[in-house]
């Protein structure tokens, strides 16, 4: 008798943030490796399409249903009916880069593998302020660009930067959809006033990466900010080798975070789960790490301030 292949569905927010790329890249890679059958669909940051595809594919009555659903939440809530209705048909839940309290009550009810992996976002956010002060020690105004008002990361980030930011960086705060081009449009939109125009802004710090690189592009774009935007920097949060590490590289942003991708971990704590009928822990955080180091920064800040005098 062949041993049985698991089936999981992986859920993600969208396929044109770099972050997500990579998260199914990984997630791809893991599947290969433990011979598991992968279905990812992606809900166009779309809370409501999301929960859609989750339920339809838990529900199926023609389509094998999935042995595993793991999701990053694309709304403000992390589908709190979804992931019971798949912990009550026997389907193990992972949720990614956001936490719930349902998590416990499905392994007591339904004894079925339910878990977390997410980043710490605050620490994320605490590590973004630590930059922008060894970036910028006397302060000024600074474009921060958060994500959608809905997600929780979003809040999470901007708390944790709140905490460890300076005093003396004022934050004027935008909010776009995770991707480079809602940034390059909601900053364009920005640079179209004449308010806007009249202050300096000293940095602009973006929530991912991508985020980053269309605020840029926007700053590149108008005429007469395009030598300040040279000079500006510029900063990120996501890391991922071919983007934002190779961003940084080229000195398009002056730093990032990296934010290790986790679809893969879900799937190989999922697969010994099953394998061996125990719970994985409740949560796994990953960790975060300025890139380049915060003291490397302050280090060049330094530097370039006692070439200019």
């Amino acid at each position: 008798m062949g041993v049985k292949k698991l089936r999981f569905l992986l859920s993600l927010t969208n396929d044109d943030n770099d972050y997500q790329v990579e998260q199914t890249a990984a997630a791809q890679q893991a599947a290969r490796r433990l011979g598991v059958e992968l279905t990812v669909v992606y809900a166009g940051n779309d809370g409501i399409v999301q929960s859609q595809q989750l339920l339809s594919s838990i529900q199926s009555s023609y389509a094998p249903r999935p042995n595993a659903i793991i999701f990053e939440p694309a709304g403000s809530t992390a589908h709190p009916q979804v992931a019971r209705a798949a912990a009550a048909a026997g389907i193990g839940v992972v949720l990614l880069n956001r936490d719930a309290d349902y998590i416990s009550d499905l392994r007591r009810l339904f004894h079925v593998p339910a878990f977390a992996i997410t980043s710490n976002h605050e620490e994320i956010g605490r590590i973004q302020g630590q930059q922008l002060s060894a970036l910028l020690p006397a302060g000024g105004i600074v474009l921060y660009i958060q994500g959608p008002s809905e997600s929780l990361a979003a809040k999470q980030r901007y708390t944790g930067l709140l905490e460890t930011k300076s005093d003396a960086a004022q934050l004027r705060v935008l909010k776009a959809q995770w991707t480079e081009s809602s940034a390059h449009k909601t900053v364009g939109s920005f640079l179209l006033l004449s308010t806007s125009r009249q202050t300096r802004i000293e940095a602009v710090c973006a929530q991912d990466d991508s985020m980053a690189m269309g605020a840029r592009k926007a700053f590149e774009e108008c005429r007469e900010l395009r030598e300040q935007a040279q000079k500006m920097p510029f900063l990120g949060c996501d890391g991922l080798p071919k983007t934002g590490q190779e961003w940084v590289r080229r000195k398009l942003l002056a730093a990032t975070i990296l934010i290790p991708p986790n679809a893969d971990l879900a799937i190989e704590m999922m697969v010994k789960s099953i394998a061996a009928g125990t719970l994985p822990p409740e949560r796994t955080f990953t960790t975060a790490k300025s890139y380049p180091a915060v003291e490397v920064l302050a280090e060049g800040t330094k530097r370039a301030r006692a070439a200019s005098r």
